[in-house]
């Protein structure tokens, strides 16, 4: 089974850049990933400052343009995987942010990706 994890910094984190420790450490842990045959894909986003939010609402679509300030938290990046379970996804997950150590307040939603 795949599953999605969505990983969500706070505002205040916003353009906050990881340190060459967390990015070689970063690295690691996605050559054990893909050693192991976890990791499909995985990638940081651009600020949301960059972004475009669409809203359908009554058959209608709005375009609005970042900066949102009302936003409190954002979605930093993702990570792609295919594990056994939710369990074995949630663990992978752990791994990732425990990486980060105490400099980072992340939380990481993982969803499994329905198939059809």
């Amino acid at each position: 089974m795949r599953y999605m994890m969505l990983l969500r910094l706070d505002q205040d984190q916003a353009g906050k850049q990881p340190s060459d420790e967390l990015m070689a450490e970063m690295g690691k842990l996605l050559e054990d990933m893909t050693r192991q045959g976890v990791l499909l894909d995985t990638a940081g986003l651009a600020p949301v400052a960059e972004a475009t939010s669409l809203r359908l609402s009554a058959g209608k679509t709005t375009v609005v343009d970042g900066p949102f300030t009302e936003a409190k938290e954002f979605i930093g990046g993702y990570c792609l995987v295919q594990a056994k379970d939710q369990d074995e996804a949630v663990q992978w997950a752990r791994r990732f942010l425990a990486i980060h150590g105490d400099q980072w307040d992340l939380t990481a939603e993982v969803r499994q990706v329905m198939e059809p």
